[in-house]
């Protein structure tokens, strides 16, 4: 994978893992690097998706898409109740 590549992962991790955050309801304790990290995972798993369901992963592609967002979504909600709530400072 070439730097190009790496940044445009975390670029569009970023854009998929916000999605997922949008979508998923309450307050989510993630910090944004862990958006990203989970952005960037669900990426990867709806581009896996959709290439099993042998829809074309070249480009831009609408299920594939989202595929990504879906994922992006079940990785937010996992991470939301397995993460570690922030508690206050006293």
């Amino acid at each position: 994978m070439t730097i190009g590549g790496i940044i445009t992962a975390i670029i569009f991790g970023a854009i998929i893992g916000a999605l997922g955050r949008l979508i998923v309801p309450g307050k989510q304790n993630m910090s944004i690097w862990l958006t990203v990290l989970v952005g960037i995972v669900a990426a990867f798993a709806g581009t896996g998706l959709a290439h099993l369901f042998g829809l074309k992963t070249e480009g831009w592609n609408f299920w594939e898409t989202i595929f990504q967002v879906a994922a992006a979504v079940i990785g937010v909600w996992l991470v939301a109740a397995l993460w570690p709530k922030k508690t206050g400072t006293h």
